[in-house]
């Protein structure tokens, strides 16, 4: 057992032995029991709290003023006793009473310095509870104590009045503090908490019925009503020991809940403390009270009052407050969906004042969540709505309805002022966002619908702005206004994303193959695998018919997931057949987000037992370097697995060609824009033949897409370029045209360095 353990036991054994002593030995005086027990039972707590402030040193303040109470009281005790047993007789007032007295201002600071490091940033109304409950409980013992205060007002003006009237004076403001303490609903009262809160109402409590005894003249030495104050005392102590395990914020451990009183039981303090207040009134007028309980009791009734007013003061705060949250936006801090149908209300209740709504929708704004994180989309998101709001005029009305979708319903506007501001608001939100040092372009699409010809009230125009919205993003005419017509075009995009989802799952995506031509030897070394929608109605679509729309429900994952299996299927064939072909599969920026991508891959080639080189993996150069970091991580684990990569697209973008120096890349695919005009421009071909050269320089693989004449083939293969794709060759087929056209290629004759046959019969007639 610890020396600071065996202090408390001492002090808990004490007590039962003075308990028992007073208990036995009946009226008479036991110098054993009344002296030295109850001498030691007021030195011993005042040990162990200064046992306390020896550990603890002097950061503890109240420790350090309970201790120096606790002495104070133990120190006029021990003369008080000692003066007693050796026969003298004391005066009143004597020495001792200086002790006895300094234990209150001590143990009352104590309290307030404890009280104010556990309550620090309480709200105001929680110090009027405290007001209250401290004076309606001084009101109350002031009823209590009446005839003690008589007593000691009935002589004349004096030292022995004043130190007499300091007792009872003292237990008013105990008791006060005790019930403000309580009233504190924002201090954590656990157990040490009460054991401070009922040792002073026990030493109180004796202190009173002491007092009222002597007034009475029927106070005994040695009844257990003397136990009362050691007990009070011990009960102090122990909460002094347990102050560096006591909660608060100054040691309030992370991660644990704080146990803070219920709100119901709080209020009873106040409450309670305002019917003793009005109780005490009563009583006046029927009965003689002390003036000091009855201006108490209307100090307390005043204090009530008072926090009633900021009661009623903070639940219009209160209101203020959720009414604003109900209709501000929390992330962007524009107004609402509900605002703007509240204002909506007011604005299109006269239908000959013309509005415009114009509703707005970022352009793959999942794209930027998907590949950067929801951080940098938020962002994004109140940066729009800073740049929007800027470039709005007095009485426009900005709105988030939520996701990336925004709202302005502009007054006095007809479809040419709508179209306006709808260029100005595509202009500006066209610069360049910087967010978290990555550069953003940002594209929005916005459509427009006309109050009162396109609608009467808000939802209506909400609908037909969607609609116009959508057809806006289809046709990248940036803005449009509703016209009649728009509702076949929606209804038509709403069955065709129905007919998507089961396209997914029904085996209507298909995949056509063209190959790609080693340009220095003449041979096919690969494939590109290039997705068809074969619709049961339309026929076949190409992917620029639906892509749009996959995007836009999220079916790109899964579209990627089937064009993976059914192009590695196809190459499995392939190899089994005596054909090695490399087998290349477009990935799409959702995927270069996909942690879990480079295992899926190399259990999908596993499956079919297919070597990793024979797949090939194309990223757009744009959606690459919108989280190089993510994308370089995801890269190299299929690089290093097998996985062959290639930049597609490669020279339309923006960025800098340092990331070609980082990233595990096998092969650049020129785009068709430079291959195009090359035969025809001289700086068109210098470009080409330049960036031919980068590529050998960094040990990569060239390839020219959208080879589609002799004289760029030759020019290509003069340059040095490894291998080209293209319709001069062959147009992307499904596999058994290809596996005919490679067979008709193998068996002609061709000149040397000439394309072998672009099509036969049977591949014109299937592809047309």
């Amino acid at each position: 057992m610890s020396f600071r353990a065996g202090a408390a036991w001492a002090m808990g054994l004490l007590l039962a032995a003075y308990l028992g002593g007073l208990a036995l030995h009946g009226s008479t005086l036991n110098p054993v029991v009344d002296d030295w027990l109850g001498i030691l039972t007021m030195w011993v707590p005042a040990a162990v709290c200064w046992l306390a402030v020896a550990r603890m040193g002097f950061a503890r303040r109240e420790a350090l003023l309970a201790a120096a109470a606790l002495t104070s009281f133990a120190a006029g005790n021990t003369y008080y006793v000692g003066s007693l047993s050796g026969g003298m007789s004391l005066p009143f007032p004597s020495p001792a009473d200086v002790g006895y007295l300094l234990f209150y201002p001590l143990m009352l600071a104590a309290a307030a310095v404890a009280v104010r490091r556990q309550a620090r940033g309480s709200a105001s109304s929680v110090w009027w509870d405290c007001a209250v409950g401290s004076l309606g409980a001084a009101a109350g013992l002031a009823v209590l104590l009446n005839p003690v205060l008589e007593s000691a007002l009935a002589g004349a003006p004096s030292l022995v009045t004043v130190v007499a009237i300091a007792y009872p004076a003292f237990d008013l403001l105990l008791v006060a503090a005790v019930a403000g303490a309580v009233a504190l609903r924002d201090v954590r009262l656990r157990t040490w908490w009460g054991l401070l809160v009922v040792g002073l109402l026990v030493f109180t409590a004796t202190d009173v019925v002491y007092a009222l005894q002597v007034t009475a003249e029927s106070y005994v030495v040695g009844t257990p009503l003397d136990a009362g104050w050691p007990i009070g005392l011990a009960l102090v102590a122990l909460w002094v020991d347990g102050a560096e395990r006591r909660d608060g914020p100054a040691n309030h451990r992370p991660g644990e809940p704080a146990r803070t009183m219920a709100r119901a039981p709080l209020l009873v303090v106040p409450v309670g403390a305002t019917a003793a207040a009005l109780g005490v009134l009563l009583m006046a007028a029927r009965t003689r009270l002390s003036m000091l309980a009855v201006v108490l009791a209307g100090v307390t009734l005043l204090a009530a009052a008072a926090r009633t007013q900021v009661a009623f003061g903070q639940l219009a705060t209160m209101a203020d407050l959720r009414r604003h949250e109900a209709t501000t936006d929390p992330l962007t801090g524009l107004p609402n969906r509900r605002a703007l149908a509240t204002a909506a209300d007011d604005r299109l209740a006269d239908p000959r004042r013309p509005h415009a709504l114009l509703l707005l929708d970022l352009d793959k704004f999942k794209d930027v969540n998907d590949s950067l994180g929801h951080h940098v989309g938020d962002l994004l998101l109140v940066r729009v709505g800073v740049r929007l709001r800027a470039q709005l005029a007095p009485g426009d009305l900005l709105a988030r309805l939520g996701g990336d979708e925004f709202a302005i319903l502009v007054p006095d506007a007809g479809p040419d002022e709508a179209g306006v501001v709808a260029a100005r608001l595509r202009a500006a939100l066209a610069k360049t966002f910087t967010l978290d040092d990555i550069a953003l372009h940002c594209a929005v699409s916005i459509g427009i619908a006309l109050f009162p010809d396109d609608g009467a009230g808000l939802s209506t125009l909400l609908r037909k702005a969607d609609i116009a919205m959508y057809k806006a993003k289809s046709t990248g005419d940036g803005y449009h206004v509703y016209g009649t017509g728009d509702d076949t075009d929606v209804a038509a995009r709403l069955r065709t994303t129905g007919e998507l989802h089961s396209a997914l799952t029904t085996g209507q995506l298909v995949l056509h193959y063209q190959p790609k031509i080693d340009l220095p030897t003449g041979q096919v070394r690969g494939v590109e695998a290039l997705v068809r929608w074969n619709h049961p109605t339309r026929g076949l679509l190409y992917l620029d018919a639906f892509l749009t729309l996959v995007e836009e429900a999220g079916l790109m994952p899964a579209m990627t997931r089937v064009v993976l299996a059914t192009a590695l299927d196809q190459a499995a064939s392939w190899h089994t057949s005596g054909r090695h072909l490399t087998v290349a599969v477009n990935l799409s920026a959702s995927c270069l987000v996909d942690a879990n991508l480079p295992d899926q891959v190399v259990a999908m080639l596993a499956d079919r037992g297919i070597p990793p080189r024979a797949l090939q993996l194309e990223i757009t150069e744009k959606f690459l370097m919108a989280d190089l970091d993510r994308a370089r991580t995801i890269l190299t684990q299929l690089r290093e697995a097998g996985v062959q990569i290639s930049i597609d697209d490669f020279g339309t973008g923006y960025s800098s060609l340092s990331y070609l120096r980082d990233l595990p890349v096998d092969e650049l695919k020129l785009d068709r824009s430079f291959i195009v005009p090359m035969t025809g421009d001289a700086r068109a071909a210098a470009l080409v033949a330049s960036t031919i050269d980068l590529a050998h320089s960094l040990d990569l693989r060239m390839v020219a897409e959208g080879v589609d004449t002799q004289d760029a083939y030759t020019a290509l293969k003069d340059l040095g370029c490894d291998q080209a794709q293209g319709y001069h060759m062959c147009r992307p087929i499904p596999a058994a045209d290809l596996d005919h056209w490679l067979r008709t290629r193998s068996a002609g004759e061709t000149h040397a360095g000439l394309p072998h046959p672009r099509t036969s019969p049977h591949i014109r007639k299937t592809v047309a």
